[in-house]
């Protein structure tokens, strides 16, 4: 679509040693992700066998692997896509077992051969996140777990997420320009695309914690959790089984 932003691989390419760095512009993204393995149960094949494979997690748009450390003992081999090879490099040192550059638009991967198919922070960044879905959905086995996360198509997170997370001078403040409120994600138009294919998504908010972000723009605290909310205005989860 014209008038879209092109360049964001060579954006986070810039940023390759910031993923770490818990003050950095891309510290949030380890708390949604934090939040997010709270969702991914535990594998029923953890401990694999002669006869059973071991479960498989992929993890779509991994980014420098901020969701591995979180999946540690769930028992999965987990696998990451991305289209910045600077970051798969670095998801490989944190818990990613493989890695594949690819457009997440088109997953290398056959029909149902994921256990537990995760996208975060990713569908708000893409022209057509409708048609992402659809390929989490395609690689995802009957049975399996479904988790994206996302921000709406709305005005009050238009204001937090680009006005305000954008331009104030705090720790852990994106890049300007990082996110383009055009391809903020209906959350209508996401669930009905999902439920077409095969997966009804249960929707929840996230917000900060708030007394760990005020500890953590003290400088007393490098993380912030995550809670919960019923408000799905500026920061979405939705979660759901293939069925």
């Amino acid at each position: 679509m014209s008038g879209y932003r092109r360049n964001f691989i060579s954006d986070y390419d810039g940023l390759a040693g910031q993923w770490w760095d818990p003050r950095g512009p891309l510290a949030p993204l380890g708390w949604i992700a934090r939040a997010r393995a709270e969702f991914v149960p535990a594998a029923n094949t953890a401990d694999g066998g002669a006869d059973i494979p071991q479960a498989r997690l992929l993890d779509v748009a991994c980014g420098g692997g901020l969701f591995g450390p979180h999946l540690a003992g769930k028992g999965y081999r987990v696998f990451g896509v991305d289209l910045s090879a600077m970051a798969l490099k670095e998801a490989l040192g944190h818990g990613f077992d493989a890695v594949a550059r690819a457009d997440i638009t088109r997953l290398p991967f056959a029909d149902a051969s994921f256990d537990v198919v995760t996208a975060g922070q990713c569908l708000e960044h893409v022209p057509d996140p409708y048609a992402v879905v659809a390929e989490l959905c395609r690689v995802l086995r009957p049975g399996g777990t479904l988790i994206v996360d996302t921000i709406p198509d709305t005005r009050t997170a238009r204001l937090v997420a680009i006005t305000l997370a954008e331009n104030l001078p705090l720790p852990g403040r994106p890049a300007r320009g990082t996110h383009d409120h055009r391809l903020f994600v209906n959350r209508e138009r996401l669930t009905r695309v999902a439920r077409a294919h095969g997966v009804e998504l249960r929707l929840l908010g996230l917000r900060p914690r708030f007394r760990d972000f005020i500890r953590y723009l003290a400088g007393r605290r490098e993380e912030v959790r995550m809670v919960p909310i019923t408000s799905t205005s500026v920061l979405y989860l939705g979660v759901g089984t293939k069925r």
